[in-house]
């Protein structure tokens, strides 16, 4: 008998805000809203750009206000708290010469070897010397424009180092930090309780970024540091590895000792992730697992390096699109007339817990992931091109999905979180994988929502933006409508697809499944199959009673009252970010190790294997 992963908490931060609550995927859809809960979304935006906190925060805002916080929010024109893309820095070589020659100083160590033929050398004392040369190549500052001037970038004045002591941490690691603490707490349990129950060593973290962390605190310091005159520091190395999130959300978050991993898979990396916390669960390697990615890609040479494959959307290719005046909100274009991707950045993260474990602690339940579907391109022409892969992990996750749920389930209530990218290429190949494969099972209209509209793309944690937001679909039953663009593309294949670019509001009970589709650079394809909480309820009470169900739900009010105090706070602008650098550490003297099990102190005691896994085989 295999668990079920049950979705049991949610959190993070992306250009829509906060993502606990549906905070985030409520202000996709603000169209749709009441005036009551237009103004809540409204006011805890507010209160996470600093613009209302404390006693201040909560309660309409006046016109002014309101639109200070809709036009910070979203994909927007890049902001200059990272970088002026109107007139960015670099350095041009240049050569100098002079017929007297040139003479300067420097220190002795930082002579080349060889010497260049023409340098001679005077010894000045004290480890410094005078070259004198009649030729000299330098670099000179110069600045430029890059091209690129649209990014889904958090919301405008939310800055996510001030939210703890996040002194030399890289962008993506702050993220990582705020984006789990926000998961943790929205999880109304205490994280001790959830370790005591499930075991220490039944605890698995799966975490990464894909692009790594780029700016001057992580590999982008490491690597300009000789070019600007600087020296390394001991950090930047370490804290830019794509393994960071996972690390640092297993120190400093969870103090975690049990399972963990950081797959990195291009644009797929979140699904990657969740796919090995998916299994451990399934198998009952873990009880527990935390899923996350944090991304913070908008620095220049990131966004140089796209514009140099021409993946992203440039002022030359909008300009030819809107005709003049670009509207930069509506720079990020899937399935429609599109030029590029939009960059974004941000860090999603969810708690799953095995169906019995669920139960007893009475978490809440917003869902189950059934399965993740992972599959190559095989030999490819081009290293970025889109392959057959994601054809197999579509369809695989249709049949596993049916064979769950049945036909009826499969054709009527679900729909798909389409990639998205905004590319021409992929407008093409991922509609026609999405109209084949529904035609093949027999599904007409298929809704596909392309949260990236509104997003950007946030690279690792895209994935993450779609799985958060079908949880608020499940929960409200508003999917997201395609609004940046005007039609679909002549070129996208919808004989079976249903791209609506307007929001559809349905009842919640009518959504059964969510299919979340990634495709990455170098040929990585996932799928993940997503069930409602509502069907995940059904599948709890067959398997475990309802009495069972019944006793869940009174410990279940606990739970919500605990959560439902975080929201609150952090809707005044409190997000009291769980940073525990240096607290708790584990004497390791004080270890206790027989052959049957190992105690930790302050950490529940681990059982060591005993039984033979090959006892046919021995």
């Amino acid at each position: 008998m295999q668990r079920l992963p049950v979705i049991t908490a949610f959190g993070g931060f992306n250009p829509a805000g906060r993502s606990s609550f549906h905070r985030g995927y409520r202000r996709l859809v603000l169209d749709t809203l009441g005036a009551g809960e237009r103004t809540d979304v409204l006011s805890d935006l507010a209160a996470l750009m600093g613009l209302r906190r404390g006693a201040d925060a909560g309660g309409p805002l006046d016109a002014a206000l309101e639109q200070q916080v809709l036009g910070g929010t979203l994909v927007r024109e890049l902001e200059q708290r990272f970088y002026d893309y109107r007139r960015c820095h670099f350095h041009q070589p240049a050569e100098l010469s002079a017929g007297d020659g040139l003479t300067f100083e420097m220190s002795a160590r930082q002579l080349p070897d060889p010497l260049p033929a023409d340098w001679q050398v005077e010894s000045l004392g004290d480890g410094r010397v005078r070259v004198r040369t009649e030729r000299l190549s330098v670099m000179l500052d110069s600045y430029r424009e890059i091209s690129v001037a649209s990014a889904g970038q958090l919301p405008t004045g939310f800055e996510p180092g001030t939210e703890y002591n996040s002194r030399f941490h890289p962008r993506g690691l702050q993220l990582a930090i705020l984006g789990a603490s926000d998961a943790v707490q929205a999880l109304g349990i205490d994280w001790q309780t959830v370790v005591s129950a499930a075991g220490a060593d039944k605890v698995s973290v799966y975490a990464s970024s894909a692009m790594s962390q780029l700016d001057p605190y992580g590999n982008g310091g490491l690597l300009q540091s000789r070019l600007r005159g600087n020296r390394v520091s001991s950090k930047q190395l370490a804290l830019g590895l794509t393994s960071m999130p996972a690390d640092f959300v297993n120190a400093y978050v969870l103090g975690n000792v049990g399972t963990t991993g950081s797959v990195a898979g291009a644009c797929a990396t979140y699904l990657y992730n969740l796919r090995a916390a998916v299994e451990d669960i399934r198998s009952g390697r873990a009880r527990v697992a935390v899923v996350g990615a944090a991304e913070a890609p908008l620095v220049p040479e990131v966004v140089d390096g796209y514009t140099t494959m021409g993946a992203l959307a440039n002022l030359d290719g909008l300009g030819k699109l809107f005709g003049g005046d670009i509207d930069f909100r509506r720079a990020s274009r899937p399935f429609g007339e599109n030029c590029g991707f939009t960059l974004g950045e941000g860090s999603q993260w969810v708690i799953l817990m095995d169906d019995a474990l669920a139960l007893e602690l009475g978490a809440q339940i917003h869902g189950a992931v059934a399965n993740v579907f992972v599959n190559a391109d095989g030999t490819k022409k081009s290293i970025s091109a889109p392959g057959p892969g994601n054809y197999l992990t579509v369809a695989r996750a249709l049949a596993e999905t049916r064979a769950i749920v049945g036909d009826e389930s499969l054709r009527q209530r679900s729909f798909v979180q389409a990639h998205g990218s905004s590319t021409p290429q992929n407008r093409v190949t991922e509609s026609a994988i999405f109209d084949r494969v529904a035609g093949a099972f027999g599904i007409e209209s298929w809704p596909v929502c392309a949260v990236k509209a509104y997003l950007g793309h946030t690279v690792a944690a895209a994935s993450g933006d779609q799985l958060i937001t079908s949880l608020g679909m499940f929960n409200r039953g508003v999917l997201p409508g395609i609004t940046t663009i005007d039609r679909v593309a002549d070129d996208v294949s919808c004989a079976n697809l249903d791209i609506s670019l307007q929001h559809s509001e349905r009842d919640p009970k009518s959504l059964d499944v969510a299919f979340l589709n990634s495709k990455g650079f170098g040929g990585n394809n996932a799928t993940a199959s997503v069930l409602a909480p509502h069907l995940v309820e059904k599948m709890l009470a067959k398997r475990h009673g309802a009495g069972a169900l019944t006793d869940y739900r009174h410990r279940n009010e606990a739970v919500c009252e605990q959560a439902a105090g975080y929201d609150a706070r952090a809707s005044r602008g409190d997000l009291n970010a769980i940073y525990r650098f240096g607290q708790n550490l584990v004497d390791e003297r004080e270890i206790k190790v027989s052959m049957a099990e190992m105690t930790l102190p302050g950490i529940p005691t681990v059982s060591l294997p005993s039984e033979n896994p090959f006892d046919d085989m021995v």
